[in-house]
């Protein structure tokens, strides 16, 4: 009786560290290691979220046009530059921020109120990437960049879609480039840029074929530049719920001829509770972020040609 019991007492032994073996062995350490994952992960984006100093996005008023500055530190991204008369005073309003150089300087697309001033930037300041889409155009205003760029030794970049930009902490991420096709406003360069917590969506004259093709992208976002200076061809329903700003602001001239923004827009942004700013109405409009907060301030200046 004694030999049998010892031998229970054995077998149960070595069943138990079977047991354990195979839970150790298998889906419990799967199981630690996916905690232990997942740790690392919830680090990251936290290390991601910790940002030094502010970010502070200049929504230029350059009338029927758009030109966007974003600055870090004495990093600086120049997203496009008004028309032909309005280089001049880019660069001077610039120059008086104390800007020295340009680390990217974005023409979304070759239209003439996107790239009309930048040759005027880039004679003026040091600029170390040129970003536009691979379309071309014939216009003088395009060859005058490209004489620019010539003239500096520089060459341009055709970004890739998902790519990421680094400006000091800011993150600025490729969300859509067009190709050549029948309408260069769906050729535009789409950005999306966080820093910290917040986030801004850069849009150029994206069209609402655009929008549904980013749909599925992340593209929520704290501050929207509304496309295309707020017209009807831009900004349907279902991309405004997707991005869900707090803010929004329209780039466009005072009595332009165009009748932009359409009341349709207005009323889509109005409707959803979106704290809309316009150049015409409001001049330059400047946004600043501590990672975690955006503050809004509103000043008329001399750049609209």
């Amino acid at each position: 009786m004694k030999k049998n019991f010892k031998g229970k007492i054995i077998s149960i032994i070595i069943g138990i560290i079977i047991v354990l073996y195979v839970v150790l062995s298998g889906d419990f350490l799967s199981d630690v290691k996916d905690l232990t994952a997942n740790a690392s992960n919830v680090n990251d984006k936290a290390d991601k979220l910790v940002v030094t100093g502010n970010l502070s996005v200049y929504f230029i008023d350059v009338g029927q046009a758009d030109s966007i500055l974003v600055r870090t530190g004495d990093d600086n991204m120049l997203i496009d530059a008004g028309n032909n008369e309005d280089g001049p005073l880019i660069v001077s309003y610039l120059k008086e921020l104390g800007v020295e150089k340009i680390d990217y300087l974005v023409g979304t697309h070759p239209h003439e109120d996107h790239i009309g001033g930048m040759d005027d930037v880039i004679k003026s300041f040091n600029v170390e990437t040129y970003l536009m889409p691979d379309v071309l155009s014939t216009t003088k205003t395009f060859e005058d960049v490209l004489d620019a760029l010539y003239s500096k030794n520089l060459s341009y970049e055709v970004p890739e879609e998902k790519k990421i930009y680094n400006l000091g902490d800011a993150s600025i991420e490729v969300i859509y480039v067009g190709e050549e096709g029948g309408d260069l406003n769906d050729a535009s360069i789409v950005l999306r840029l966080t820093y910290g917590g917040n986030s801004f969506l850069f849009t150029g004259d994206a069209t609402s074929k655009v929008e549904k093709q980013i749909l599925n992208k992340d593209i929520k976002s704290d501050v929207l530049k509304v496309a295309h200076h707020g017209s009807n061809y831009s900004t349907t329903s279902e991309f405004l719920d997707k991005v869900n700003p707090e803010y929004a602001v329209i780039s466009v001239g005072k009595n332009n001829s165009y009748d932009h923004p359409s009341l349709t827009t207005l009323e889509k942004l109005n409707k959803r509770g979106i704290k809309t700013y316009r150049t015409d109405e409001d001049g330059t409009i400047i946004f600043t972020s501590d990672g975690s907060n955006i503050t809004v301030q509103t000043e008329k200046t001399n750049t609209n040609g």
